[in-house]
């Protein structure tokens, strides 16, 4: 597959991009029939920040250890930010100067990483950028950048997705003027909800198993929404916005309803679309977002489920990588009675579309199996490419026998073609984090015998960057 996007550079430092293969696990795997929903959904308490002397937007965050009872009965180990598991949301509005004080009170190193936040490169919470045990580090920003979902995870070599499937990670919600005036639900918690989506392995003790998998992840059996087993949530609106987050270390979902119900998707990873888009499935790997508006009627019940096949990738890939699965991840209970809201807006986000200009650099980036890029290894010490500050380029990336996703910090980029064709109109808004699934299988044969091949898929995608000086 090739998809074009058009990103943006960050002036004399260099884009930090991850290519994450999705992990392999042969057994399938459901919860159907299995689940009663009979958890009232836990909504992530939103931080009020606190204006400091320097008249900046002050969050404190603390990294730690504790222990939640996610299955019933069972208290399992767990980590989480100002609590025992997961985070709190961070809501801030565009022209915020934001501080963040970040204590580590963890047994190792870690870090936060602001996916999806367009952030000078100290303050990126990356790899480079750890917070010792006991240690504390305070990235400040201001935020320049329109309303979108992001959320905040940890970034250390190596133990990133580890130090994730423990719990540490959160929403971040940004707002601004244009979505100040759109009639989109928008009250926390009651018709604007987050949901953390994540899969889960337990051992016979009810504690996370992390010995299981491949590549960088595990395909667990257990499904979490915002930490919660089996859960449902008490629907108060004809029309409820769910901000829904791939929240995994591998799995890849194809959302959509049981009963096939259409919903209007109103944003993806870093903003709003130009409009709404009817949809009855979207797929979110790792990392990735949307913003879904979904009407009820009052007394009614739907099931938001992954269904089979979300990896587009073939029998063989499918059953050995979980695109075969199938789960229920909640179930929406309307009243009896509905607060009436009003429709979703016909237009929506006011951005100007960035066009590559002519003559605009390619660059082309290869994702190997074993996380290589270019068949090269992440190395931190070393610098591969160096965009300049303010370009607008294309770049071509392509993915491999594995089903891969492709995230590029401190950018915002836009899919410019997928094999040659045009996005589907859903995936043709702001994106950071893209999925690449790999190549269809195709027979070879060499004198010492058969052999099994993949054409690799390729993804352009055309980026263009801020202007602002080195940090």
């Amino acid at each position: 597959m090739v998809t074009a996007l058009l990103a943006l550079s960050l002036v004399g430092v260099i884009l930090l991009a991850a290519g994450f293969a999705i992990g392999y696990q042969v057994v399938r795997r459901d919860n159907l029939g299995q689940l009663d929903f009979a958890t009232p959904l836990v909504v992530p308490p939103l931080l009020e920040p606190e204006t400091d002397e320097e008249g900046r937007q002050a969050f404190d965050l603390r990294l730690r250890t504790g222990a939640s009872e996610l299955l019933p009965g069972t208290r399992t180990v767990t980590w989480g930010v100002n609590g025992d598991h997961l985070g709190p949301t961070l809501r801030m509005r565009r022209g915020d100067h934001v501080a963040v004080r970040v204590t580590n009170e963890l047994s190792e190193a870690s870090s936060l990483h602001w996916h999806g936040m367009r952030v000078p490169a100290r303050m990126d919470g990356g790899p480079h950028q750890e917070v010792r045990p006991g240690g504390v580090w305070i990235p400040e920003w201001m935020v320049r950048q329109p309303a979108a979902t992001l959320w905040y995870h940890p970034h250390p070599h190596g133990r990133t997705a580890e130090h994730v499937y423990r719990g540490l990670a959160g929403m971040i919600i940004v707002e601004d003027e244009r979505t100040d005036s759109l009639t989109l639900p928008s009250e926390y918690g009651v018709d604007d909800v987050p949901l953390i989506v994540q899969d889960k392995d337990f051992d016979d003790a009810g504690q996370f198993d992390l010995s299981g998998g491949g590549g960088v992840g595990i395909l667990g059996d257990e499904i979490l929404v915002n930490g919660t087993h089996d859960p449902h949530f008490e629907v108060t609106a004809s029309r409820t916005r769910l901000r829904v987050l791939n929240g995994s270390t591998a799995r890849v979902y194809d959302l959509g309803f049981v009963d096939g119900r259409h919903f209007q998707v109103v944003a993806t990873d870093t903003g709003l679309l130009p409009a709404p888009v009817e949809r009855d499935r979207v797929r979110l790997s790792p990392g990735e977002r949307a913003e879904i508006v979904v009407e009820m009627d009052p007394g009614e019940r739907a099931v938001l489920r992954s269904f089979p096949g979300g990896l587009d990738a073939g029998f063989f890939q499918d059953r050995f990588s979980g695109g075969d699965d199938t789960f229920d991840i909640i179930q929406l209970r309307a009243a009896d009675r509905l607060r009436e809201s009003p429709p979703v807006p016909r237009e929506l986000g006011s951005e100007p579309v960035v066009e590559p200009p002519p003559g605009a650099t390619v660059r082309a980036f290869e994702l190997s199996g074993t996380s290589e890029i270019n068949g090269r290894p992440m190395d931190m010490g070393r610098v591969d490419e160096v965009v300049p500050a303010g370009a607008t380029e294309i770049w071509e990336v392509r993915g491999s026998g594995s089903p891969h996703n492709f995230h590029i910090h401190d950018v915002s980029f836009r899919i410019l073609d997928v094999d040659g064709a045009p996005p589907p109109a859903w995936l043709a808004g702001p994106k950071d984090t893209v999925y690449l699934p790999p190549g269809p299988w195709c027979g070879s044969r060499s004198t010492s015998g058969p052999r099994w091949t993949r054409r690799c898929p390729t993804c352009t995608t055309a980026t263009s960057s801020p202007t602002r000086t080195p940090a």
